[in-house]
């Protein structure tokens, strides 16, 4: 009989690799001003004339530019947010090139093993909701010069539904989206990131019509 692996054995597991492709990110996230620079030249995405099909109703709820141009554009859905990448010829980024240029710290192309970064990062998950949210290009800037991919905003990506998760097993055959099953994370490649996993719960309870105070988005281009 062929030997069982241990619990140590099976910690040894490699982590699975993804490719991730060259491209081009936006170093901050995309600002109010930037946004309302953008609905200036495409009226369609106003408030109050965008479709409740494409934004729920807290659709840029309580916005200023006045006040606050260089806070990040919040409260805006993931078709808003690809409408505007794609008027600069560009795209929101894949939940893998998120999660690739996310992983550096101010000092490490891949922090996460890094007991401090991920720390600093579940902190910030932790806190209370602020009353306004700091300018883009305030928190940190990583190794790659790329500010704020923790600490400031989530942010969406291109394939935010992709997670396919379900409910309980036995009570329930059919995929939920709304749901995240903690079961998921038994079978997955960095158990301590834990972090990331509430970064993918997250996530698997967007549609794409929601907009929510602290959500906003960054562009990419291939190159």
């Amino acid at each position: 009989m062929a030997p069982m692996a241990t619990g140590k054995d099976k910690a040894k597991v490699a982590v699975p690799t993804f490719a991730v492709s060259s491209f081009e990110m936006m170093t901050r996230p995309v600002t109010r001003q930037e946004y309302q620079n953008f609905i200036n030249k495409n009226k369609e995405w106003s408030k109050g004339q965008v479709s409740q099909l494409f934004a729920d109703e807290m659709y840029m709820n309580g916005w200023s530019t006045k006040d606050s141009p260089k806070m990040p554009a919040t409260f805006v859905s993931w078709f808003a947010a690809k409408a505007f990448c794609e008027s600069l010829s560009m795209r929101l980024p894949t939940v893998n090139e998120w999660e690739y240029v996310a992983a550096a710290s101010e000092t490490s192309k891949d922090a996460n093993r890094d007991s401090a970064f991920l720390a600093r990062i579940l902190e910030w998950y932790g806190e209370p909701r602020t009353h306004k949210i700091k300018n883009a290009g305030s928190i940190y800037k990583n190794i790659y010069g790329v500010w704020d991919m923790h600490g400031l905003i989530w942010e969406w990506v291109d394939d935010f539904n992709s997670s396919f998760v379900t409910g309980e097993s036995r009570e329930d055959s059919s995929m939920d989206k709304n749901m995240f099953c903690g079961a998921g994370a038994v079978s997955s490649g960095d158990k301590e990131n834990y972090a990331a996993f509430m970064r993918f719960a997250f996530r698997s309870g967007l549609k794409g019509n929601s907009t929510i105070w602290n959500l906003g988005f960054r562009c990419v281009r291939d190159i």
